[in-house]
């Protein structure tokens, strides 16, 4: 049958149009590819597109935007040129344009916000509808607030599930509750039948669950009666209050955290022991942690494998022994014993299992049967024994059994009579050549055979010259056999020789090695600081013995034997300190410093007869030694003997003739009330010495405190002519202006200040005195206080005026300006006594008196301190701490302090110690 429908690919065997191009409808012609050959071919040119687009009747596609630019025209006007008209007519154009859209602007605007408020009405923004809501939330309350649900999880993620709860059914409960309780009588329905004969036929059946509670309940209750925590009395139960509370107290809590932790480390330690069940540290591990959880049996069971898996680990027997109980613990320990017989650790701790000597000692020396080379087990058996004999006897054994054990030799040497002694060290030193505490212990032996009290000072002395042969030989035999200890390790041994009592063996080990490892120009500064080390550390034996060596070998140094006596001055005793003087004078006759130590010891002792020959023999061999002339004088004069002083002033004035003697000499002549005499040895002294200020000062204050005929133009005449010959000297134009001040004529003592800064540059003496005459003065406290802070401008680090600027300060913010004193002087004495002083007015007295402490510490010389000090003490304190602070005065003897000086050098107080200084400088401080 013949289809009538139309063949839709008959177009197939037509011929094609004319201008028909294959693909061009789709945009596929005109490309080329890779595995084309050759150049493709071209696509149709414009031309032909036109000419098909024109047989088809198609009209040619026109740009709508060809019109619109004007500085691009093409088109109509393509080929026009833009002239000035154009331009104009452009112009025009756009001033109608703008008229225009004047006009018509307010209606646009207006159109098109009422457009957009309609938007708005129709499509609010979610702001705008809440906003009513979000006012009305002002008005809710907290409770409502609170009651407001929490939003759910409104996303399509998965969510994880939440954990949920349920209520407990009541039947749990109650049979929960009926768990723990028993009954001790029978009902009726179970007394039928005579008394447990039940009924066969009665259709109960038996209940096992209740059957093993009952079970389980006898035995928890014989169990708390074996523990002794709980006694039963009828169907009551009394519970030791301490004891629960002790057992809560030891339960550990642990947080979900260690939980985690614990199971993770859990896997790990088993996969661990699984993968190498040799390794014992993986076994213990997992052990401790199970102990740590609180299984102390899954710990057991795993330390158990391990003993079976490592039997050869001695540290896992130990932890299971740990593990155990005691009784436990000695069944593990004798298994392992067993498997490592060898093991001195498993030994011990056998040992330490067992609480009776006996025991011990039977555990021990079945030790010693395995390993009879242990010096640790022999040591802990003889150590068991109370008895010396037996002592005595396993250490023979031991030194059989370990000869090249020094501790055992030493032990055995101890226990034996000196001797004996002697034989077993010369034993020990055939066996162990190379040991130095052999010899140590010889010569300490030796020393210890000379200390006896039988033996004579003769007999003494040579056997301890044995001692230092014996460790000279020891120190030979040693360098011998190629054992070379350092001179710092046998310094080490020789301030452990003199700690444990063995000062002489200390002083041999010194002479021995001192001199070891030391280049020959380095010898003295090496020495001077070993001895200093060991006297810091308190080893005075070591460091007399050192400086001892050093002497010998360098016997003409005035500082080494000034540093010995320095030494026995404070930590020997006085004839220790005579015999190095007396040794010291002979081997250095020109050091005066050391004639005039040993003078002044002798006369510290009371034996003035002997310093008198001391310093004979000094003037023998130093005729013209100033110190020593003076010092003669002073002890005369301290000793009552003027004419005796005055006469060894005359001659020292003819021998030695210095200014200082001449100046000493009017001293002695005004303290004896001799005022006369002491200005005509002033005026013969300034014939020779003219630029000496001390005359000049001597003889103004002579002049001015004269008894009989004081002068103050006199006074004034000696500072002029002072101040003419010696313009450098502040403490000369310090007593011109107090001379001046005195008179009444504080504007002369201003300007005699003024010139002295202007000679004297840089001098905070000087500007002290101008701030205090401006005080005294009544200028006023502003005046001084600009006078200091020019001082302070000029001298900007000076103690001194720092300590009066703090004082000059309000009370509220003088610790401020204490601080930047210190930054500033870098604590000077004087500013950390300021300091201290605040402190005290502020009530700080333990901080006040560790200031006080730091300011004689850094500068023990400045006695003004001392005064603040006591006169602190004696408000604050008690007996103890001022007498404190007088011996530590004594100690220092201080020389200078403003108060100080004037107190210790007024004629009044001549012949007075420095205790009695001490008090009234306390009592002249303002």
């Amino acid at each position: 049958m013949a289809s009538n429908k139309p063949n839709k690919m008959a177009f197939l065997s037509m011929t094609a149009p004319a201008s028909y191009v294959a693909g061009l409808g789709r945009g596929a012609s005109g490309f080329t590819t890779r595995s084309d050959i050759g150049p493709a071919r071209e696509g149709p040119s414009a031309e032909v597109i036109a000419e098909a687009q024109a047989k088809r009747g198609e009209e040619a596609e026109v740009d709508p935007e060809q019109f619109q630019d004007p500085d691009n025209e093409y088109g109509l006007f393509a080929g026009t040129t833009y002239e000035q008209d154009d331009e104009e007519a452009d112009k025009i154009y756009d001033t109608v344009d703008e008229a225009m859209d004047s006009r018509r602007r307010a209606r646009r605007e207006a159109q098109e916000q009422e457009e957009l408020m309609k938007h708005r009405a129709e499509r609010p923004k979610i702001q705008q509808q809440f906003a009513d809501l979000k006012r009305g939330l002002s008005a809710v309350t907290d409770e409502e607030w609170e009651n407001i649900p929490e939003v759910g999880n409104l996303t399509r993620k998965k969510r994880r599930r939440e954990e949920r709860s349920y209520v407990v059914p009541d039947s749990v409960i109650v049979g929960d509750r009926g768990k723990g309780e028993y009954e001790n009588a029978l009902d009726p329905r179970q007394q039928e039948g005579v008394g447990f004969a039940t009924p066969a036929d009665s259709g109960a059946l038996t209940n096992f669950v209740e059957i093993g509670q009952a079970r389980d309940k006898i035995l928890s209750l014989k169990l708390d009666q074996i523990s002794g925590t709980s006694t039963t009395s009828g169907i009551s139960t009394s519970v030791d209050p301490k004891g629960y509370l002790t057992s809560l107290d030891s339960v550990i809590i642990k947080s979900d955290a260690e939980i985690g932790d614990i199971k993770r480390a859990r896997m790990l330690f088993d996969s661990l022991v699984k993968s190498n069940p040799k390794h014992a540290p993986g076994w213990i591990a997992a052990a401790c942690l199970e102990e740590h959880a609180g299984r102390m049996v899954a710990a057991r069971k795993i330390i158990k494998q391990g003993c079976e898996q490592c039997p050869k680990s001695e540290d896992v027997w130990l932890e299971a022994a740990r593990l155990h109980n005691n009784e436990d613990a000695k069944v593990v320990l004798a298994n392992a014993v067993q498997h490592v017989g060898q093991s001195v650790k498993i030994w011990l701790a056998a040992a330490d299992l067992e609480h009776d000597v006996k025991a011990k000692k039977r555990v021990l020396r079945k030790a010693l049967e395995h390993i009879p080379n242990s010096v640790r087990l022999w040591k802990e058996t003889v150590n068991l024994e109370s008895s010396a004999t037996d002592a005595r006897i396993l250490l023979s054994r031991a030194v059989e059994v370990i000869p090249l054990s020094v501790e055992l030799w030493l032990a055995l040497a101890r226990l034996e009579s000196p001797e004996r002694a002697k034989a077993v060290l010369n034993k020990a030193r055939k066996a162990i050549p190379t040991s130095h505490e052999i010899w140590i212990a010889a010569g300490r032996l030796l020393e210890q055979e000379a200390s006896l009290p039988s033996k004579t000072p003769d007999q003494r002395a040579k056997e301890l010259e044995v001692v230092d042969k014996t460790i000279e030989a020891g120190v030979r035999e040693l360098r011998r056999h190629q054992v070379l200890l350092t001179r710092d390790q046998w310094l080490k041994e020789a301030e452990r020789c003199e700690s444990e009592g063995s000062p002489r063996t200390c002083e041999a080990i010194v002479k021995a090695t001192v001199a070891m490892e030391v280049e020959e120009e380095d010898r003295l500064d090496t020495w001077v600081g070993d001895a200093e080390s060991a006297e810091a550390k308190g080893m005075v034996a070591t460091a007399r013995a050192v400086l001892a060596y050093a002497l010998k070998v360098y016997p003409d140094r005035r500082s080494l034997w000034r540093k010995a006596a320095e030494l026995e001055k404070a930590h020997g005793s006085r004839e220790s300190l005579d015999a190095i003087l007396e040794r010291a004078v002979v081997h250095c006759p020109q050091a005066e410093v050391l004639w005039l130590m040993a003078a002044k010891e002798k006369w510290l002792a009371g034996d003035v007869p002997a310093a008198r020959g001391v310093l004979e023999r000094a003037f023998v061999l130093n005729p013209e030694s100033e110190q020593i002339w003076l010092a003669a004088v002073k002890l005369e004069a301290e000793n009552g003997e003027s004419d005796v002083a005055r006469e060894l002033l005359i001659r020292a004035r003819t021998v030695a003739g210095t200014e200082r003697i001449w100046m000493k000499s009017a001293v002695f002549e005004r303290q004896q009330g001799h005022y006369d005499t002491a200005l005509q040895t002033i005026s013969e002294a300034l014939k020779q010495f003219p630029k000496f200020a001390k005359l000049y000062m001597m003889q103004g204050q002579i002049h001015q405190s004269h008894p009989t005929r004081p002068s103050i133009p006199a006074a004034r005449l000696s500072y002029a002519a002072g101040l003419k010959a010696c313009p450098k000297e502040p403490t000369l134009w310090i007593l011109a202006s107090k001379l001046e001040e005195a008179d009444g004529r504080s504007i002369k003592a201003r300007a005699l200040l003024e010139k002295a800064r202007l000679v004297n540059p840089g001098s905070d003496v000087l500007w002290a005195e101008s701030v205090g005459v401006e005080e005294r003065s009544g200028a006023g406290a502003a005046q001084a206080k600009a006078m200091l802070a020019r001082g302070l401008q000029e001298c900007p680090v000076s103690g001194l005026l720092w300590s009066m600027a703090i004082w000059a300060e309000p009370r509220a913010s003088r610790k401020t300006k204490g601080v930047d004193a210190l930054r500033k002087t870098k604590d000077a004495p004087l500013v950390v006594c300021a300091v201290a002083r605040v402190l005290w007015a502020d009530r700080v007295v333990t901080r006040a008196r560790d200031w006080f402490g730091r300011a004689v510490a850094t500068e023990p010389g400045l006695g003004d301190v001392w005064g603040w000090w006591l006169r602190f003490e004696r408000e604050q304190g008690g007996e103890g701490e001022r007498e404190v602070v007088r011996k530590g005065c004594e100690g220092a003897e201080p020389h200078w302090g403003v108060v100080w000086q004037r107190v210790a050098k007024d004629d009044r107080n001549v012949g007075k110690s420095t205790r009695e200084i001490l008090e009234m400088v306390a009592d002249a401080l303002e």
